[in-house]
Parts: C-alpha cells; sequence; structure tokens
C-alpha cells in the first residue's frame, strides 16, 4: 500500500501502523514552530472566548471550522518549512467561496449541538435556577456544582454526543473545503469515506491519543492542586495549566493535518490559497 501525500490519496486503506506515525509527524511540526503554533492556539482560545457576548456568539460559533482550518493551514505552513504568521488563523474566514462553505459546516455544528440538547434535556434549562443560569451567562462555570447532578449528566451526555457527531462529520471535511476546495455535501460524503475506509489507522491514532493524554491528565491535576494552595504562584501554574492544555490541543490539530495529508494529499489541480500565512507574506505553497 503507498500513498502520494502532496498531491494525490492514498491508494487502498492504509496500514494500522500509519495511527502511531501521525501522532509522531504531529509531534515533530509542532516542536518545529511551538511558540508560533502555541501564540495563534492563544489566539484562537481569545477569538472563541467571545461566544457570551449576546449575538457575536452565534457568529464566533458559527467561524468555529474556519478557525479549525486556520490552524490546520499553520500546520500546512509549518510542514512546507515556513513560519506561519498569525494572520493564518484568519486566512479560511477571508478567502471567497470556502468561507461559506466553512460558516455552513458551522451551522452544522450549531444545528447538531441544538438537538442533542433538544433529545437530551428535552429543550429546556429546567435543571438551572434563575440564579444559576444568570450566573452562566455571565461566565461563572463554578455555578453548574449547585446545579441538578441528574441534569448535569444530561448536559454532559448531549455535550458529548454533539461533540462525537460534528467531530465525525468535520473531522476531513474541513480540511477537504480549505485545501481540495471541495463543496459541502461532497466534502461531508468524501469526509465520512475516509473515515470508514482508514478506520484501522484512525483507530489506533485514537488509542495513541488516549495514551498520550493520561501523563497529561496527571500533569495538570498536580499542578492544579499545587494551585489551590493560592498566592502568585497560583496565576504562574494557572498559566502554565493553561499551555499545557493548549499544546495538547495543537497535538490534535496535527494529527488531523498529518491523517488528512496522508489520506487525500494536497491535489495541484485545486491548490490552496495563492497567499499563504508565512512571514511578510511569503508564499508556501
Amino acid at each position: 500500500m503507498t500513498t502520494n501525500s502532496e498531491n494525490g490519496r492514498a491508494n487502498g486503506p492504509l496500514p494500522a501502523a500509519r495511527g502511531g506515525a501521525w501522532f509522531m509527524e504531529s509531534l515533530a511540526l509542532l516542536r518545529r514552530q511551538a511558540s508560533r503554533l502555541l501564540f495563534i492556539a492563544i489566539l484562537m482560545q481569545l477569538v472563541l472566548g467571545l461566544v457570551q457576548v449576546p449575538i457575536l456568539g452565534i457568529l464566533v460559533v458559527l467561524s468555529v471550522p474556519g478557525l479549525t482550518a486556520g490552524i490546520l493551514e499553520a500546520f500546512h505552513v509549518t510542514a512546507r518549512g515556513g513560519a506561519p504568521a498569525m494572520r493564518v488563523l484568519f486566512l479560511p474566514l477571508a478567502t471567497g467561496n470556502r468561507r461559506g462553505r466553512l460558516f455552513a459546516m458551522g451551522a452544522l455544528v450549531f444545528v447538531i449541538g441544538v438537538l442533542c440538547v433538544t433529545l437530551l434535556l428535552g429543550g429546556t434549562l429546567a435543571g438551572l435556577d434563575e440564579a444559576t443560569l444568570a450566573r452562566l451567562q455571565q461566565g461563572d462555570m463554578n455555578a453548574l456544582a449547585e446545579a441538578d447532578p441528574l441534569f448535569l449528566s444530561r448536559l454532559l451526555a448531549a455535550f458529548a454526543f454533539s461533540v462525537a457527531i460534528s467531530g465525525t462529520l468535520t473531522f476531513f471535511s474541513v480540511p477537504l473545503v480549505w485545501f481540495r476546495d471541495l463543496r459541502f455535501w461532497p466534502a461531508i460524503i468524501a469526509g465520512l469515506a475516509g473515515l470508514l475506509r482508514h478506520w484501522k489507522a484512525l483507530l489506533v491514532l485514537g488509542a495513541v491519543l488516549a495514551a498520550a493524554s493520561l501523563p497529561f491528565a496527571l500533569l495538570i491535576g498536580l499542578l492544579l492542586q499545587l494551585a489551590a494552595a493560592g498566592g502568585a504562584v497560583a496565576y504562574v501554574i494557572t498559566g502554565l495549566v493553561m499551555v499545557l492544555v493548549l499544546l495538547f490541543q495543537l497535538l490534535l490539530f496535527g494529527t488531523q493535518y498529518c491523517s488528512f495529508r496522508d489520506i487525500f494529499g494536497f491535489a495541484e489541480s485545486a491548490p490552496p490559497p495563492a497567499v499563504r500565512g508565512g512571514d511578510d507574506g511569503q508564499l508556501v505553497a
């Protein structure tokens, strides 16, 4: 079984061992431009933080696939030997027809979330009193501790189902829209077909990521215990925890990029936009 990772797609189902290789390739890319990728991830989190702003929050939710494509583009620039600039995060949201398709995927993710909440919670927030709901709307997540446990379990299930379904539909469809210029439904269908065809390698990738998350989780748990002591050091430790979380998140995005590169490649007939996000507007294509 062979692949043509730059200009074509895998010529058959990839061996299961490729799942582990994607993890190592992602780690290598992250090491190559760790600081730049980290700053781009921080910028993405700042943008996502605007989800709490009325009306603007909906636009932020719709832009998530576009921001994801921006992170993948940053890895693409890195893989080509470039240094991704901060603006690369917003490049997909400013690029012609692809922008509309990515926003459409954001709308699909939003609808899936609403449907999951409707099915598992009856479309209501009856498990929250008005005071708790008001605190949540102000960004006080500690208010969840005062909610009904049964409601919280259903809310967690709704979130898990929403993430699982949305992630399955968009894992390959987002890069297919961005890198190969596919339309909305063809990208969804081709993305699902890629998941099914290469399920063994992707299953191994999931297992490797699950194993890799354990030391991250243990370290973060230890740091949070230290931060609970309070004082100035708590702020430093909290910042370190945020960096660790973002680095692991980048590792996930990197595996998404590397697996897409292996399975679908980058067709010469439909190249990504000409202006890449490298330093000084340098072309990296």
